[in-house]
């Protein structure tokens, strides 16, 4: 089992193709263990931004590693870089579900940062490719990471019990 049963945030109900309300489940606080594992399995997360005076933030799937301080990133140029480097501060989301009422997730806040120091450039693809294998690494690629800064995450079991889903 991830994490344990924490602080209880509450049981949703929905309404069934017949309009009967039934129980979902209740959503519990996922405690630091089991936000370090999601973060350390996950393989896809999500980046939201939002440039100053943008009325919705930009969310944007993408495959990541993580250090355990930082989440690093290989990118093309493009929309979610522009909007970064105008405001770096960000957001950071990763998901793991087995069904409606059996799902686990992690928010996290954190700040942009460009990679250009050979050194952290170099601890940043040992972490993107713990395997050794690298890509060919275009040009224009990006190398960046977002230094997480808060971490929260929650879990939902069905009512009445059962584990957390396992990785």
């Amino acid at each position: 089992m991830m994490g344990g049963l924490n602080k209880s945030v509450g049981t949703l109900t929905k309404n069934d193709v017949w309009g009967s309300a039934r129980t979902m489940g209740k959503i519990y606080e996922l405690e630091s263990d089991g936000i370090e594992t999601l973060l350390r399995t996950s393989l896809i997360g999500r980046i939201a931004c939002a440039g100053a005076g943008e009325v919705r933030p930009y969310i944007v799937p993408i495959g990541y590693g993580y250090d355990g301080e930082a989440v690093y990133f290989l990118s093309g140029p493009g929309r979610k870089i522009e909007i970064m480097r105008r405001q770096p501060l960000v957001s950071f989301e990763v998901d793991h579900g087995e069904a409606e009422d059996r799902w686990q997730s992690v928010v996290a806040e954190g700040l942009y940062e460009e990679l250009t120091d050979d050194a952290e450039r170099e601890h940043a693809l040992n972490v993107l490719f713990a395997d050794g294998i690298r890509p060919d690494i275009r040009p224009d690629a990006v190398l960046f990471r977002i230094r997480l800064t808060k971490k929260s995450g929650r879990y939902e079991i069905p009512d009445g019990g059962g584990a957390l889903p396992d990785q």
